[in-house]
């Protein structure tokens, strides 16, 4: 009688455990439909408090602080498509003297990778940074799109130290990203 309860009370915890989980292996959803734009991100992440002219919205890890998503939106003058900002490689250097390394900021970001991605009729460049702060070294993922005449601008990060460990997650997260 003992092993019977035994055996039941493990079959309702592997129930209650596996409903826990993420359909996305370790992601989260997040959607605006008032801005337009959803993404995955890692479970474990909590939403920062922004203001003023900043990003829509954060999320950081609740252990490794300085890992983050983030997005940012734009006006875009005109009728531009993001193939009219450049190739994926020349949006992204701009992006990195803008946005991921403003002159002044004590950073350096080199483009490691920059490539272009189609979903529906929706265009998407997927860049790749090495960044160098004064302090460290971070691994930035971004993926830019173009809706409605607004840039919507998803970066993901973390440390160099850290970035073969989170490496695929972010990947799946930057992949996910989609406006509308």
């Amino acid at each position: 009688m003992l092993k019977r309860i035994a055996a039941m009370l493990l079959v309702i915890l592997s129930f209650s455990l596996t409903s826990c989980v993420s359909t996305a292996n370790g992601l989260k959803s997040y959607i605006d439909t008032a801005d337009g734009y959803q993404f995955l991100y890692p479970n474990g992440w909590v939403p920062v408090t922004v203001s003023g002219n900043g990003p829509d919205v954060v999320f950081r890890d609740l252990i490794e602080q300085t890992e983050n998503v983030s997005v940012v939106i734009s006006p875009v003058t005109g009728n531009k498509t993001l193939t009219d900002l450049g190739t994926p490689s020349e949006v992204g250097y701009t992006l990195s003297k803008t946005a991921i390394a403003p002159a002044g900021s004590g950073r350096e970001a080199e483009l490691v990778n920059a490539e272009s991605r189609n979903t529906g009729d929706k265009n998407y460049y997927v860049l790749e940074y090495a960044v160098k702060l004064p302090n460290q070294l971070r691994h930035n993922l971004a993926s830019v799109a173009i809706s409605r005449g607004k840039l919507f601008t998803f970066n993901i990060s973390a440390t160099e130290e850290r970035w073969l460990k989170v490496k695929d997650l972010f990947e799946k997260a930057i992949k996910s990203f989609s406006v509308y």
